[in-house]
């Protein structure tokens, strides 16, 4: 699943947001290091403080459609039936 990308309001990068359960317009950050402080005095990279916050996804969520008319595309169901091995 290609998940849409908006900008960091801190650190400006493009991070991938992740829709909200119950609504259709905020997402969250993913996690995601700061481009300035990737790592703190002992070495170990450092979150951006803005990963997970809730921000405005770039387009609003869509239902799914499914076209029931469509033909079926997978070349599996042409094919006979396999035997079970077992």
């Amino acid at each position: 699943m290609k998940l849409p990308r908006v900008e960091c309001p801190k650190c400006e990068r493009p991070t991938a947001v992740a829709p909200m359960a119950g609504s259709l317009t905020k997402g969250r950050l993913w996690r995601h290091d700061d481009a300035n402080a990737r790592r703190d005095a002992d070495g170990d990279l450092v979150s951006c403080s803005e990963s997970l916050s809730t921000v405005d996804l770039p387009e609003m969520g869509r239902q799914m459609e499914l076209d029931l008319d469509a033909e079926s595309a997978d070349p599996a169901t042409d094919e006979e039936p396999a035997l079970a091995l077992f």
